[in-house]
């Protein structure tokens, strides 16, 4: 009787939650099951069966081709935490997808795994704020942004008597708007958790940023906030007057011979996940790494400006240096105009997102490295998997030397 009972309550739930929320009961259930370990790599690569998402960012009609080489021997070992580990072994240890390895602009390893292809449009998180970062720099040359230093409620009017009220562009693209936001992706009912539960179900990604609160002098403590992202987002659409698509497409997708269309993660709104929505192949990925490598260049033309590339890929302020200490910051890594650097004496610097997707650049040894994964235990070990990527990722670059 008490099992009926149960299956009755159960039923009467189910009923609920389809008056409630229609055929975005099913998308809520799977957005639940996302990270899951048996389906985490399928869903990366299906992300459309759980999100709305935009119409594609078509490839260039010019693609641009990577030479390959076949002489490349990847390095056995790396040292790490004071062991030598197994570069292989840690490759399959966090369940890579997809590995690619550019030296002076040509291929010296490509390879896919978890059904993974060529042709797998991948989510790759926050790896996305990096594309982003290059459009507010484009937007702030072509005059349509004055000052970094301007508050963002000079552009997002709406956004007056909320917590970014105060909040510079600047202190956006530093991670450092001192909103008060829980970023623990393990937590069920952490912010960025309540953000994805909501998006799934309708809720403009606009109503909910202006439903966050500011806990800190913005500009003085570095804490990563997913929504500073979005924000920036929102700005780019609002000067450009274009969506964050349709930007991206005609000033970078266009001009580096990108190969393969990409898409993004949007609310019901149509309005894209900036913060971390972008769907793109391997090669793609690679490829913007190279367009920072080269200082923005692609084939003698600026495409994002030079300064801004530098800037974007170093720690300008004490409280996001590489070891910044509690006082200034919640992570031990710097942090540029969203990219991070790893540091403290290489000048290399990441693009990282969840589940440990990276763009890794080291200009020292003129090395790109793409790579995309699904690691199930990327939540419970999170600076080490970031930490040990890293030591991987200059091995491989210092390998070239030898």
């Amino acid at each position: 009787m008490k099992m009926y009972g149960i299956f009755i309550g159960l039923i009467a739930v189910l009923i609920f939650l389809a008056i409630m929320f229609g055929p975005n009961a099913w998308r809520l259930y799977k957005v639940a099951h996302l990270f899951d370990k048996n389906s985490i790599s399928y869903n990366f690569i299906n992300m459309k069966e759980f999100f709305p998402t935009s119409t594609p960012i078509k490839a260039s009609e010019d693609p641009y081709i990577f030479k390959k080489r076949d002489d490349f021997i990847m390095p056995d070992t790396y040292e790490f935490e004071g062991e030598e580990k197994q570069i292989i072994e840690s490759i399959d240890y966090f369940n890579t997808d997809g590995l690619m390895i550019l030296k002076d602009g040509e291929v010296y390893y490509e390879n896919y795994w978890n059904e993974n292809k060529e042709t797998s449009r991948h989510i790759i998180w926050s790896v996305s704020k990096s594309f982003l970062s290059a459009l507010v720099g484009i937007a702030l040359d072509e005059g349509l942004i004055e000052d970094i230093n301007d508050p963002i409620i000079k552009y997002l009017k709406d956004f007056k008597d909320t917590g970014y009220e105060g909040v510079s562009i600047k202190n956006l693209l530093q991670m450092s708007s001192g909103i008060e936001f829980n970023e623990d992706y393990g937590d069920p009912d952490s912010d960025i958790n309540r953000y994805g539960r909501v998006t799934a179900t309708g809720t403009s990604q606009r109503e909910f940023a202006k439903t966050l609160k500011n806990s800190r002098e913005p500009g003085t403590y570095n804490h990563y906030i997913s929504l500073d992202s979005q924000m920036l987002g929102m700005l780019v659409a609002e000067v450009s007057n274009m969506s964050v698509k349709e930007y991206l497409h005609e000033k970078i997708w266009s001009k580096i011979g990108m190969q393969d269309d990409a898409f993004y993660l949007t609310d019901k709104q149509e309005i894209e996940m900036s913060l971390g929505g972008l769907n793109v192949t391997l090669r793609d990925m690679a490829k913007f790494g190279q367009l920072y490598l080269n200082n923005g260049k692609w084939n003698g033309n600026q495409i994002v400006p030079s300064e801004w590339v530098a800037n974007s890929t170093i720690p300008l302020d004490k409280h996001v240096q590489p070891n910044a200490g509690d006082e200034f910051s919640s992570d031990a890594w710097g942090y540029g105009y969203q990219w991070w650097v790893p540091g403290p004496e290489v000048s290399d610097y990441t693009a990282h997102g969840i589940y440990n997707q990276f763009i890794y650049i080291n200009p020292e040894s003129n090395v790109v490295i793409a790579k995309t994964s699904s690691n199930y235990n990327f939540v419970d070990e999170r600076q080490y998997t970031k930490d040990a990527h890293i030591a991987i990722f200059r091995t491989i670059a210092e390998s070239f030397s030898k």
